[in-house]
C-alpha cells in the first residue's frame, strides 16, 4: 500500500489518503506485542481484587485517552456488570482547577505529582500515556510511583522515550519520531479491547 510507512503528506486524494491512513494503522495494529497488554489487564484486575486505585495521567490527545480509559473502566464496566467490585479509577487529568492551582504555585511538571502525593495509596497503579514517552510532567508521576514501590504502566509510540525505560509494563507502539494521530488511535483501541474483555470476565466471575 502507498504512503504504508505512515508518511501521508503527498497524498491529495481523500480515498487514498484513507486507504492508506488505515491500511497503516492495520500494520502497526498486526506488528503490535501483544503480551504488554494481557499484562495491563491482568495489573487492572489485580487492582480491582485489591480495592486499589488505578490512576491516568497524559497530555493533550492523552488526556483525553486517559480520561476516556477512565471512564471505560470505571463507570462502563460498573453499569454493565452491575458488579459490587468495580474497578477504583482516576484521571489525574479532569480536575481543571487542581491542574491550574498546582501549575500556577508548583509548576505544569507538577500536575500529576502533587495530586498522587495526595491520593496515592500503597499497592496503586499509574497508567501513563505519552505518545512521546519524554513529557516532564508524566516522568515525574511516573518516577515517584516507581520510588514507592508502585506499578507502572505506559502507553507510548515514537522510540518510547525515557517512560519506556522506567515503566513496570510498556505498551509501545513502534511509530516515526512526531507522529501522533495512529499511535492515539491505537491507544484507545487498547483501551476498548481491554474494557470488553473486562466485562466479560466480570460477568463470568459472578455468574
Amino acid at each position: 500500500m502507498e504512503n504504508s510507512n505512515g508518511d501521508f503528506a503527498r497524498l491529495t486524494n481523500i480515498k487514498r489518503f484513507y486507504d492508506s491512513y488505515v491500511e497503516y494503522v492495520y500494520k502497526i495494529l498486526r506488528e503490535l506485542d501483544n503480551q504488554p497488554i494481557i499484562d495491563f489487564a491482568e495489573e487492572l484486575e489485580k487492582a480491582r481484587q485489591s480495592g486499589n486505585t488505578v490512576f491516568f495521567v497524559g497530555n493533550g490527545g492523552s488526556a483525553a485517552t486517559a480520561s476516556h480509559m477512565a471512564n471505560d473502566f470505571g463507570t462502563d464496566i460498573q453499569k454493565n456488570t452491575k458488579t459490587e467490585k468495580p474497578f477504583r479509577v482516576l484521571s489525574l487529568t479532569d480536575n481543571t482547577a487542581v491542574m491550574l492551582a498546582v501549575a500556577n504555585d508548583n509548576g505544569y511538571d507538577n500536575i500529576f505529582l502533587n495530586q498522587l502525593k495526595i491520593h496515592y495509596k500503597p499497592g496503586d497503579k499509574l497508567v501513563a500515556i505519552s505518545v512521546s514517552g519524554k513529557s516532564p510532567n508524566v516522568i515525574k508521576a511516573a518516577e515517584w510511583v516507581k520510588e514507592q514501590r508502585g506499578t507502572v504502566i505506559s502507553l507510548v509510540g515514537s522510540d518510547g522515550g525515557r517512560l519506556k525505560n522506567i515503566s513496570d509494563i510498556c505498551i509501545h507502539i513502534n511509530s516515526h519520531k512526531g507522529e501522533y494521530g495512529p499511535v492515539e488511535d491505537i491507544h484507545i483501541i487498547i483501551g476498548h479491547l481491554l474494557s470488553n474483555w473486562l466485562q466479560r470476565r466480570i460477568r463470568l466471575q459472578e455468574e
